[in-house]
């Protein structure tokens, strides 16, 4: 116990002193992309929440789409979380084990709502032959579909103040018991009690929801090392895992080499890691890493907030050795799609990751849960593609598409926005290279230039706008369509050349001066990309 107490206190020592250390950025040691070389990289998530395929296994439709995604340039997929659920259905998240990737008859089923096993596996062979690694979304927080019941002190705790008991220990009823009886032993004879759990929201003997904090002379307590919110943000939902544990530690380790080796995936999404210990998930990921020699593995973190400085201590942390989704950028994204022309765009990237630590940003415009989920921060498709090509073509952070704004879905398609961002990701692919400098200077309308690298990639001129459109006022004579113009610097050795627009009005044709200056144009509350005429195709 004394030796407990006084690690602890050397740790928590360490970590004070680490929040106020800036580790190095973590992408420029990452593996981006298989190949390697000076392209840019890019990842795609390929999911919304409620994605199916009418023909196909989602795991099929991805490899069937393997060779589109290839052309548009992606170097990583992130797929959902491949494990079984505690429902047929289940995304993953309702995560039920870890170790059956549709394999085993668990739940009414054999695969899981993805696929099985097999497909899986396949379809990272064919992603891996064209050039594309995939991370696998590792749902290390809590589990959900106990096999059968268990009885066990608790104490129930206050919902907006974890720290805050509002009642006494008592003996409650809880699912908490995991045998994997379809599954047995094979890959691993690890099973599930509540002496491996913190907590869980069901007495299931008074039928009553709540927040309940499993107590015995075995358990410590929430874990300190999460986030602060609600006084402590161990629990977020279902039955909250106990990563000190040491045979839980075991298991969730051996599993992360174990998912790798065995699909053929190169990297982590994290989910939700505001609620899990922070210390074993640094400790998962350097195992990882030694275990498999993989001192490049890429990791992506969810940390949900919008306040960056609740995000920085979390950055340095990690040593460099985790990325974080730029969920500071995405409510700004979100904020000007709401705002319109009152959103002043010069602050767009102000108290972002991209500004704040671009090698550590995975910058993104939505994700899955975003629509009908508890995070509905939606970005409006009148602001959507200025956002990708804010996060296409800035040339930092490392940008996330998402497949609801790529692919016809049920649930956010549209087609002009699909168009329009197939055509940022050639640009990122074929001209966003080389320097950049930014023109933020009009409150509603920036522009940026990338000047080219010398080798037949020609740079580009991207100009955002959320002005009201005039023209569409009654007071407006028709046929005038009002537009932005920036004098910008894009380079002496492209001095002479012309540039022509790739989205409406297309076709529109500038020579760049003999200075290097050239004056670009935009529509009012729309994008505007210029590309060299000579190498666009």
């Amino acid at each position: 116990m004394i030796w407990d107490v006084l690690t602890n206190n050397l740790l928590l020592a360490w970590e004070r002193l680490a929040f106020w250390r800036n580790p190095p950025p973590a992408l420029p040691n990452m593996r981006l992309s298989p190949k390697g070389g000076d392209e840019n990289p890019l990842l795609l998530q390929f999911f919304t929440w409620e994605s199916s395929h009418p023909q196909m296994s989602w795991w099929k439709h991805f490899e069937s789409e393997v060779p589109d995604l290839a052309a548009l340039g992606v170097t990583q997929v992130w797929l959902p979380p491949p494990n079984k659920a505690m429902r047929k259905e289940g995304q993953g998240y309702d995560a039920y084990d870890l170790w059956d990737l549709g394999e085993f008859y668990q739940k009414g089923t054999i695969a899981t709502r993805w696929g099985t096993k097999e497909e899986l596996v396949s379809a990272i062979a064919a992603a891996n032959a064209h050039g594309i690694d995939v991370l696998i979304d590792a749902v290390l927080n809590h589990k959900l579909g106990a096999d059968r019941p268990e009885k066990f002190m608790a104490v129930q705790v206050d919902p907006e103040n974890r720290m805050k008991d509002i009642g006494p220990a008592r003996e409650i009823e809880g699912w908490t018991a995991f045998d994997f009886l379809g599954r047995g032993n094979k890959y691993s004879s690890f099973k599930w009690t509540h002496e491996h759990f913190t907590g869980l929201d069901w007495d299931h003997r008074t039928r009553t929801k709540g927040v309940y904090r499993i107590a015995s002379s075995k358990h410590r307590g929430w874990s300190r090392w999460v986030d602060a919110e609600l006084g402590n943000y161990d629990y977020l939902l279902g039955i909250d895992i106990d990563h000190r544990h040491p045979e839980v530690r075991k298991d969730l380790m051996t599993w992360g080499r174990w998912v790798l080796q065995t699909t053929g995936a190169a990297g982590f999404r994290l989910d939700a890691i505001k609620h899990m210990d922070r210390r074993f998930l640094l400790s998962f990921i350097k195992h990882v890493r030694e275990t498999l020699g993989r001192n490049d593995l890429f990791s992506v973190a969810e940390y949900w907030s919008s306040n960056i400085d609740l995000i920085k201590p979390y950055i340095r942390v990690f040593e460099g050795l985790v990325t974080f989704f730029d969920v500071p950028l995405h409510y700004k994204f979100h904020d000007a799609s709401k705002a319109g022309s009152g959103y002043d765009l010069r602050m767009i990237l102000d108290r972002t990751i991209l500004k704040y630590r671009p090698g550590d940003a995975v910058t993104f415009v939505d994700n899955h849960e975003q629509i009908g989920q508890t995070l509905e921060s939606w970005v409006g498709s009148n602001f959507k593609l200025q956002a990708y090509a804010i996060i296409l073509l800035y040339g930092e952070g490392h940008p996330c598409v998402f497949y609801g704004d790529l692919y016809p879905n049920q649930e956010c398609y549209d087609e002009n926005v699909a168009q329009g961002l197939r055509r940022l990701m050639d640009v990122r692919k074929k001209f966003a290279y080389g320097p950049r400098v930014n023109y933020f200077q009009e409150v509603n309308c920036i522009g940026f230039v990338r000047k080219g690298d010398g080798h037949k990639r020609g740079g580009c001129a991207v100009l955002i706008s959320n002005a009201d459109d005039p023209s569409k006022q009654e007071s407006v004579n028709a046929g005038q369509t009002p537009v932005h113009t920036i004098r910008m610097d894009i380079g002496l050795s492209n001095a002479g050349n012309r540039y022509r627009t790739l989205f409406h009005p297309r076709d529109l044709v500038v020579e760049v001066g003999t200075d290097g200056w050239a004056s670009f144009t935009c529509p009012f509350g729309a994008l505007q990309v210029w590309v060299k005429e000579d190498v666009e195709s």
